[in-house]
Formats: structure tokens, sequence, C-alpha cells
């Protein structure tokens, strides 16, 4: 062969080559590397690099994976350390509520009723005379000193009303199911020793106005009773709501919260979520649960049946039913009368009868029913419906993915059959954190230690646990949930070793319920909740390796950055 002819062979091959090499290169948008990545996926549970074409990761795996990715336009991101993460999914909180929590007093850290009274004084000293004065987070339990009245383990509004005369006061306890009102909202609503009882009358079921011992409101409106005084203060307009839907994302973006499980939506924000996804403005993921509250809007999607989101910008395929109270305000339905109020056992705040009713109904027409309960009587009564509904509706039921929002306290007999009957306890481990030190004033020792908290025994008999912070009852930081799943301790570090450490989650757990066992929770593990091709691209990155560091350290984890669908939309000055 001559040296013309074998020159022209070797020109061929590496033009085929080249244009082999150039057929397989597909650049990719975004390349991530320099850091720690947790998957979440079992085969694989870290990987060295990402990279992302448009909303969807395209790759995950080595270094040496990633010269087929990279392009002159492909941004690269190099996390210097840090650790990585799928996005953080909140499983249970009440996104309005947040962005308002906002813009209202945040009472969550006061730590006595003469200094709460202040920041009503100070509040007042900014407001017109007659402006309501709105606020969220007391909780009289977490409180390091004690009022010098109190009626039923509650403070009594007079030194609250002595310095409000002219504005109506409505601060709303840190569980959201009793509030607190001055004599200027009581008198508003009508509210005086002459009326409560009508009016205790007219409420039926599932509410109380607090009275002392002469029959006189001491300013406490538990579970429905609250509407007595809520229905007086002045509707938001469209530009709070869009002010506090603002809000609420950049909060979620600033603590790593890429979707979030909103538990019980209204119309009006419905329509205003659905706006702002049309407007390209959404930045949180949002997987809402339409409230049962309002069962016109129930049944109105139930005619039209559930909208699932391809894109996952916003998916409506729950219903979220209010079945008791909280134990804060002794309102969680208790199979035993509680330990500190052995005259009471709390309360449904729904009929059973409409929590068979809707279970059935969901199945009929494709849609996940999600419950509150926290009291060990309400876990019960609803796991009942829920496996009449199955029993009668086996075909529908096979994939039906119901929920208990909370689980917070199970009689021991019943923790196994969330995995039976494929029961999905979406708990807030926060929780833990702030009520376990109070919380054996109403349950006593032996049912806070057979059945409150009880993660582990939930995870060992097979259920999926989906984790939280029921946000604004808890500050959304998923830093402090993840702490108090792996610890059981407060925030505070106590006590050593944690309460009923038995029940702990490993770290791992901890990852997978705010992550794959969240977006479970939601049908879209198949989208979301871990780093795998194909999947979105959400992540949240730390400044510190939370499946590493010591337990004492967790607390002290910034949040570095925020990605979701491939776009950085927070990073930490």
């Amino acid at each position: 062969m001559d040296r013309k002819r074998t020159g022209l062979i070797a020109i061929g091959i590496c033009c085929l080559s080249l244009m082999h090499c150039s057929e397989n290169k597909t650049p990719a948008d975004l390349i991530i590397r320099g850091g720690t990545i947790y998957t979440v996926e079992s085969g694989s549970p870290t990987v060295e690099a990402v990279a992302v074409t448009g909303a969807k990761i395209v790759y995950a795996g080595d270094l040496k994976g990633l010269a087929k990715y990279e392009g002159e336009q492909t941004q690269v991101l190099d996390l210097q350390g840090k650790v990585m993460t799928p996005g953080f999914i909140e499983g249970h909180g009440h996104f309005m509520g947040l962005g308002y929590s906002e813009m209202n007093l945040d009472l969550m850290n006061v730590t006595s009723y003469e200094e709460l009274v202040e920041k009503v004084k100070a509040a007042i000293a900014q407001a017109q005379p007659g402006q309501w004065i709105l606020g969220r987070g007391w909780h009289q339990d977490k409180w390091t000193t004690k009022p010098d009245k109190l009626f039923k383990g509650f403070q009594t509004h007079e030194l609250l009303s002595s310095v409000s005369p002219n504005n109506p006061v409505f601060l709303v306890h840190a569980s959201g199911h009793i509030g607190f009102a001055n004599a200027k909202a009581m008198q508003m609503a009508g509210v005086n020793q002459l009326s409560v009882e009508k009016l205790s009358t007219d409420l039926g079921e599932g509410g109380e106005i607090i009275l002392d011992n002469l029959g006189n409101p001491t300013g406490l409106f538990n579970e429905r009773a609250q509407t007595l005084i809520s229905k007086h203060i002045p509707e938001n307009n469209e530009e709070t709501d869009e002010r506090a839907l603002e809000l609420a994302m950049a909060a979620s973006l600033r603590n790593g919260i890429t979707s979030f499980h909103d538990a019980g939506v209204q119309r009006k924000y419905i329509e205003l979520f659905k706006r702002f996804k049309s407007e390209g403005r959404l930045k949180t993921r949002l997987y809402v649960m339409l409230t049962g509250f309002d069962s016109h809007l129930l049944y109105e999607w139930f005619r039209k049946g559930p909208e699932i989101d391809s894109t996952g910008w916003l998916t409506i395929r729950s219903i979220k039913l209010n079945c008791d109270g909280a134990l804060g305000s002794r309102g969680a339905w208790l199979l035993e009368p509680y330990s500190d109020r052995p005259d009471f056992s709390g309360m449904p705040t729904l009929p059973m009868d409409t929590v068979l009713k809707i279970s059935r109904e969901g199945l009929k027409y494709g849609f996940q029913v999600c419950s509150h309960a926290i009291g060990d009587r309400a876990n019960r009564e609803i796991l009942d419906r829920y496996e009449a509904a199955f029993k009668e509706n086996p075909t529908q039921a096979e994939n039906h993915r119901y929920r208990i929002e909370h689980a917070q306290h199970l009689h021991p007999n019943d923790i196994p059959r969330f995995a039976q009957l494929g029961v999905i306890p979406a708990m807030q481990a926060i929780h833990l954190s702030s009520d376990r030190p109070w919380a054996i004033d109403r349950l006593g020792e032996k049912r806070i230690k057979e059945g409150a908290y009880m993660w582990q025994s939930l995870l060992t008999s097979g259920a999926i646990v989906v984790n939280g912070t029921d946000v604004p009852v808890e500050p959304i930081n998923p830093i402090a949930s993840f702490y108090a799943s792996v610890t059981r301790q407060t925030l505070n570090g106590q006590p050593e070793g944690g309460y009923e450490p038995a029940e702990k989650m490993s770290r791992e757990q901890a990852l997978k319920s705010y992550t794959l066992d969240a977006a479970y929770g939601a049908f879209e593990e198949t989208l979301k909740g871990s780093i795998a091709p194909g999947k979105l691209a959400d992540f949240t990155v730390f400044s510190k390796d939370i499946m590493t560091i010591p337990d004492s350290e967790l607390l002290s984890t910034d949040v570095a950055m925020t990605i979701v669908g491939g776009k950085i939309l927070y990073e930490k000055k």
C-alpha cells in the first residue's frame, strides 16, 4: 500500500472517529462537582458529579463520565467541598400560613405571658385605633415563667386587654388549634358571659369556649370555637395574598425546601397558585391537599378529577381532613383522659362518618385522603375508617397511599396497622424536640414511652414515614427536624442520649424521609426525591456533611444553596 493511500485511510479513520465523538457528545446546561453528593439511590448512594439539561438530571456518576456532557456553554458549579442532597421536601406544612407568619407577629420565641403582651403593646404603637393585631406561635408550656392567674392550664385575657383597649387582638397558638382574644375582639364578636351558652350550643361538637369558674370567657377559644373570633377579622386581599406567597417561596428557598406538601388549601389560594404557575412565578413545587372544611370544593374536584402536573410544579390530588386537635391545647382525641386534666379526653373535630364517606369517595374519584390525627383514639378511629373503605373497594385501594398527618400518639396495637394497610404516617420530627418535655404531663410516662413519636417502630414494621415541620406551627428549618429525627433531643441538646432513644432514625432514614419517601407520599417518587438520570434537578446544598458530622454540629449547618429545576434560586451570601 503506498504512502499516499495510507495517509488517506488514516485521515478517514480520524474523521470517522471525530464524527463519532461529535455524535456522542451531548453538552449539558449545568455540571455540578467538587463535593460529596448523596443520591438516596440504593445502588449508588454517592456520586462524584451530576449533569443537568433543562430541568432534568442527565448524568449522575464519577468524574470520568463527565466528558460527554462538557461543552463551551456548560455552566460548571464547584461545590468547594460542600454536600449536596436531593432537594428537601416539606412533607406537611401550610404554605400561605408560612407567608402570613412572616407578615404578622411572630410569637414563637416568647418566654412568658408578659413578653407576649409587650410584643402586642409594641405592635399597637405602630397601628391605627381599631386595627386588628394578629399573631401566632405562643405556647404556654414553653414559657419559662408561668402567669399568676391560670385556668385549665392557660393564661386569661385581662393583662392582654389592659394594653389593647382600642384594638382587637387575636393570637393563634403555635399548634393552630387554639386562639387567644382580648376583650375588644370578644366584644366585636358578641362573646360575653350572657352569650356563651348559646354560642357553645351553636358550635356543637368540636369546639370549646374556655370559661372561668364564674362563667366568664377567659379569651381562649379551642378548635372550631376560634371561628367565633376569626370570622370578624377582615379578609386578606389579593395584594396581601400575593405578598404572602412570595414570602413563603423565599422562606422555603432559604431553608433548602424545593417541594412543599400544602396541608389543607382553600379555593382562593388554589386559584392564586394556578395563576403564579401560568405566569412562571412559582419557585417552590407544590403538592396541594384540598381543605376538607369546604365540602363544595371537594365535590367540585371529585366531578372533574385530580390535576397531576407532569412538570412537577403544581399537583392537586389530595384531601386534608382535620379530625382532632393538638396536645398543647388538650384537643387531641385520646382513648383515656389527659393525665393533667382527668375530666377530659380531647375531642373529634369531624364526625367519623364523614371520614368514612370521604375515604370511599377518595378511592372512587382518585384522590388521596390525608387525615390530621394526633391522639391515639383519633388515629385508631381513622385507621378503622380507612380499613373499611379499602375492604369495600379492594381494586381501587391497590395504590391508595392514604395518609395520617402527624400520627403523634399511637396505641401500641395500632403501630403495625400503618404498614399492614399501606397508610403513610406523615410525621414532623421537630414536634418531639418542642413538645416532649411537656407532653409527658399530658399523657403520662407509660403512654409516652409506648406510643409517642414512634418513628423507628413504624419504619421497622414496614411503614414509609414522611418528615416535615408543620410550618408555621414550627419553623420550616429542615436541619432542626433532621436533628430531632436522629437525636430525639430538644434543640438545647437535652436530654443526653435523647428521649426514648430506641425510636431514633438513622441518618439514612432521616434523609430518605425528607426526600424519596416524602416524594412517595405524593406519588412523585419517579419524578423527584433522589438524584438519578431522568429525575428533576432539585438539589439542596449544605455547608457541612449532615450524614457524617457529630450530632452537636448539625444545628450549626447552613443551607448554602437551593437549586430547583436546574436553576440556582438561592445562594447564601
